[in-house]
């Protein structure tokens, strides 16, 4: 009896679980792959396509299906059967389809494969609803599923978008859909709200098992509530596209939980995530993030900011809520907090000027350690940049991780601006203001003129005298040369 509670325990350990689903792992080339509703599942796929996938003793009490594989960067293909149409397939990097079951149906069949030359490693599940839960995808009349439940996600250097289908209103087994669009009132889909969820991957982290590892936690309902941040929610009146600030070689998975208030009630659509950069060899691919003449901007940011930081008082002689998406709201406010500082220091220069070096030269290094250690401080300054560049960055949302390597940063951030602040401060003591305020230079520049009367400046005539005498000048140039010759008579 010990040995057999031994084993059970040794069992137990050896299991991964992510929310009580077990994790099966296989290879597609094995043959006919086998499911388990809310079982992740690991396996290899090869070309050619397809490996046929298949479902057993479905439960009576379930009315759709929604299954779903993720790779990290190359794409998988599932399909209805096995032969690719636009309609019953779907490819991409996160794909999957949504199976209304008939009546008595307790078995389901589909198809996966790949047209890369390269295998690829998946993970896969299928989560089950009952026809009280929203249909994720099932208004769809953008895209070319008839129910589509993915998230179709694009991005560039300033903004990430993801996209999406409107859902509508769960039903029973052989029963024709509610129509989409037949009213708006509370016993339409139009009652339905969305809720887009946000997630950050561990920082300067682009592997394979991190990415399927969290995309466990991005999957169901639960677990997408209890893991990620909810960045907005939206309504069938909505347009069903949200844009977030891009973060490249930062991976995001995005996803989108639909509710039924009325029945309080929730589906997951299929999680997308993404780096904002290409792992394919090339410009912009994420591999050459931060490298790129990296050692060049850490001799140029490093130096320029200790010699700020610590002696810039003397070297300068020589901006997610809402109501921020509106660009003249932001740039309005923005301003004025960049007025009110010097403002409010107009009193004290010098102090202003130390503490204007001591943090902006401090940050000044945090942006040369961001070329070799990414970190999330250096958005304080880009995302201002891509607002003034990008005319569409106001509708984008600029979350952004705050990790480990953040902390630490940060706190090397205000080590150096508190330490290069009191050096410039203990240096400046007992020292003539640097630079002196231009109107005392101004008044004891009046005053000497008027005291001293061996200064040449004290004997410059008044204004008024000066003009007079500038204006006859002019006047002579215009009068007529005298003929030459000798005037006075001659003297006998």
């Amino acid at each position: 009896m010990g040995f057999l509670q031994l084993l059970v325990v040794a069992v137990l350990a050896s299991e991964h679980r992510v929310a009580g689903a077990a994790e099966v792992f296989g290879n597609s080339s094995e043959g006919l792959i086998e499911f388990s509703v809310g079982k992740f599942r690991y396996f290899e796929l090869n070309r050619p396509f397809p490996e046929e996938a298949i479902l057993h003793d479905i439960s009576s009490n379930v009315t759709f299906l929604i299954f779903q594989i993720h790779s990290q960067y190359q794409n998988t293909t599932v399909s209805f059967s096995p032969t690719l149409l636009s309609n019953s397939s779907e490819t991409g990097t996160a794909s999957g389809l949504v199976f209304i079951l008939r009546p008595e149906q307790s078995t389901c069949t589909w198809y996966l494969g790949t047209s890369g030359i390269q295998p690829v490693q998946n993970m896969a599940i299928l989560l089950s609803y009952s026809e009280r839960d929203p249909v994720p995808g099932g208004c769809n009349l953008e895209f070319d599923l008839d129910i589509d439940p993915n998230i179709y996600l694009e991005y560039n250097f300033f903004e990430t978008t993801i996209k999406f289908a409107p859902a509508n209103l769960g039903y029973a087994r052989g029963v024709d859909p509610p129509p989409c669009d037949a009213g708006t009132d509370q016993d339409s889909r139009w009652r339905l709200q969305y809720d887009v969820y946000q997630y950050f991957l561990p920082e300067n982290d682009l592997t394979e098992e991190m990415l399927l590892k969290h995309l466990q936690r991005m999957v169901s309902v639960p677990q997408v509530k209890a893991s990620a941040l909810k960045v907005v929610t939206l309504t069938a009146n909505d347009k069903t596209s949200v844009s977030f600030s891009s973060l490249p070689g930062q991976g995001v998975i995005y996803n989108v939980i639909v509710w039924d208030p009325f029945l309080n009630t929730s589906a997951a659509y299929i999680p997308a995530h993404t780096y904002a950069c290409s792992f394919e060899a090339g410009e912009g691919s994420c591999a050459s993030l931060g490298r790129v003449s990296s050692k060049v901007f850490f001799t140029l940011f490093a130096l320029l900011g200790f010699f700020i930081c610590f002696f810039g008082h003397r070297f300068w002689k020589t901006g997610n809520l809402k109501i921020f998406h509106d660009d003249g709201v932001f740039w309005v406010t923005f301003s004025c907090i960049a007025i009110l500082i010097p403002v409010v220091f107009m009193g004290c220069l010098r102090i202003l000027n130390i503490l204007t070096c001591g943090v902006i030269g401090s940050y000044s290094v945090v942006l040369a350690i961001d070329s070799y250690w990414s970190t999330s401080l250096s958005y304080i300054t880009l995302n201002v940049l891509k607002r003034a560049l990008n005319k569409d960055f106001h509708r984008a949302f600029t979350n952004v991780p705050f990790q480990t390597n953040d902390f630490i940063i940060l706190a090397v951030w205000g080590m150096l601006a508190v330490s290069g602040i009191t050096l410039q401060i203990r240096r400046e003591r007992g020292r003539p203001f640097f630079p002196p305020h231009p109107y005392k230079l101004w008044k004891q520049e009046r005053e000497r003129r008027v005291t001293n009367i061996l200064d040449p400046s004290y004997h410059i005539p008044p204004l008024r005298e000066r003009l007079y005498g500038r204006l006859t000048q002019i006047k002579g140039l215009f009068q007529k040369e005298q003929p030459a010759g000798e005037r006075t008579p001659l003297l006998l």
